[in-house]
């Protein structure tokens, strides 16, 4: 299903921190979008979003977007839990989907959704953000046009500034299913290829209450692919110098690498050292453009017709190795993502 209309009229689901990302980039910043309704379970949250971005209207029942026939596609920011079934909901009404990752925790979920989608012949799109930063595209160009030959190893490193509040880990699906999540699209987006098998090493070396809370925070990941190229991701929830994102893809004719992201190009030379400020303490200021970009991405594929660049399988295997490096670690062993699949 397609428009031929010159802008696409969105409602928001979910008034939250990466709704109003989401929302103040569609109201200022596309101009082949139009942002005509936000819905939150908080109609208070709804009202404040939709006054701060100039959106006429704001609702508490994310019905009322489904069943509204200006509305040609839905942006899915709800809680996670919520995502299968909106998509579903939102597909059966016939509009188009982008939905923030992950779809569910669950597959038989998962897959449910991506047929409602499929049976309804809108388009989907998931937010795997990083895939629009700048940096990460260059390492994939790089891949694509053969500057360094064949890929041999890669190798992502992802820490956050700080660990997430445990009322929001007892909740989150788990390290593995919360943050390593994009590591593993990235993994996918980068290599083009399907990983087939991950081995685990993980401990609790940040904060023993999230291990109490049946977590870790502590991680690497070894990943086998389906083309031979091996990989490591590298997990932690703390690095006390700011938001640690750097890739390395080295191969036959060489390498490439990009390092991480500061607020300003200073370097401070004198007697005793060069040093630098600390890298961008926080995703949103490290991953503003790429934020803007997917959404770009998403108004464009559905007005002309063209494919999401984030599909619904992008989004079920991340999902699916985040699963299987869980019973990595719980059984000590490599696992097969074929294990998880026949589950």
């Amino acid at each position: 299903m397609a428009t031929s209309a010159a802008h696409l009229n969105i409602g928001i689901i979910g008034a939250g921190r990466i709704g109003k990302v989401h929302a103040a980039h569609l109201a200022r910043h596309v101009p082949r979008a139009r942002l005509a309704v936000i819905a939150d379970v908080s109609e208070e949250a709804a009202r404040a979003c939709a006054q701060e971005n100039g959106v006429p209207r704001a609702v508490a029942d994310h019905r009322a977007v489904l069943d509204d026939p200006g509305v040609d596609a839905v942006v899915v920011c709800s809680s996670t839990d919520t995502h299968a079934r909106i998509v579903t909901e939102t597909a059966q009404a016939g509009k188009h989907i982008f939905c923030e990752k992950p779809i569910d925790h669950d597959l038989a979920k998962i897959r449910r959704a991506l047929d409602a989608v499929e049976r309804a012949g809108v388009k989907l799109q998931i937010g795997f953000n990083r895939r629009f930063d700048a940096n990460f595209a260059r390492v994939r160009r790089a891949i694509l046009d053969g500057e360094i030959g064949q890929p041999h190893l890669l190798h992502i490193i992802s820490r956050d500034p700080a660990p997430p509040p445990i009322s929001y880990i007892k909740v989150s699906g788990g390290l593995f299913l919360d943050m390593t999540i994009h590591d593993f699209d990235m993994a996918r987006f980068l290599i083009g290829a399907e990983v087939e098998e991950v081995y685990t090493a993980a401990g609790v070396l940040v904060d023993p209450a999230i291990g109490a809370a049946g977590d870790l925070d502590t991680a690497v990941v070894v990943l086998e692919f389906a083309n031979g190229v091996i990989g490591t991701i590298d997990n932690s929830r703390r690095a006390v110098y700011g938001y640690d994102q750097r890739v390395e893809v080295f191969g036959s004719a060489g390498g490439v690498r990009i390092d991480n992201n500061y607020p300003n190009t200073a370097l401070i030379s004198d007697a005793g050292s060069v040093r630098r400020d600390l890298p961008l303490n926080f995703f949103m200021d490290r991953y503003t453009e790429s934020f803007l970009a997917e959404m770009r991405a998403f108004i464009d594929a559905v007005l002309d017709n063209t494919p999401t660049p984030v599909t619904g399988h992008d989004g079920l295997a991340p999902v699916v190795m985040g699963i299987a490096a869980r019973k990595s670690y719980d059984e000590h062993r490599p696992v097969r993502l074929v294990e998880v699949l026949s589950q």
